[in-house]
């Protein structure tokens, strides 16, 4: 799968979920987060199923070959700040090793900022953690800087 022009970006399904979730494991972090197990763990369900019943959550897939590739959640976050302006916070972008530097994840991000716009959002926020160098190169080189400091507290 040299050179992917396009790949189809849809709605997860909860038939996709499996694959996502090994996704977010693929990494030294991710696996510390995610439990790879046959069947998964029931939360996984049960949050895909929270996630598809909240209009401002977009679960989406990337989709080659009839292969799910990548993914994305996008949250859309309506407040008071900057005149009452609505923004996007992009999470969870993966992309399968075996189909990285394809072009797959900038689709997928592409895609997301387009959408972030048709829904009236004024800005477009993303988090990633600090020892992903890669992904921060690959963030800047589109059009995203550094702006905050991020912070987290995990129960």
């Amino acid at each position: 799968m040299s050179g992917v022009s396009q790949v189809t970006i849809r709605a997860a399904r909860s038939d996709d979920v499996a694959t996502i979730v090994a996704m977010l494991a693929d990494d030294a972090l991710g696996r510390g987060r995610e439990r790879i197990e046959d069947p998964l763990p029931p939360s996984y369900s049960q949050a895909f199923e929270r996630v598809a019943r909240d209009p401002n959550l977009a679960l989406v897939v990337a989709e080659f070959g009839g292969e799910v590739v990548g993914c994305l959640q996008l949250c859309i976050l309506p407040g008071l700040s900057s005149q009452g302006a609505s923004r996007a916070l992009i999470e969870d972008v993966r992309v399968a090793s075996h189909c990285r530097s394809r072009g797959i994840g900038e689709q997928l991000v592409q895609w997301a900022v387009a959408e972030a716009q048709s829904r009236g959002c004024k800005l477009v926020e993303l988090l990633t953690h600090e020892t992903r160098v890669d992904a921060q190169r690959f963030y800047k080189r589109l059009g995203f800087a550094a702006s905050h400091v991020g912070m987290t507290l995990r129960f």
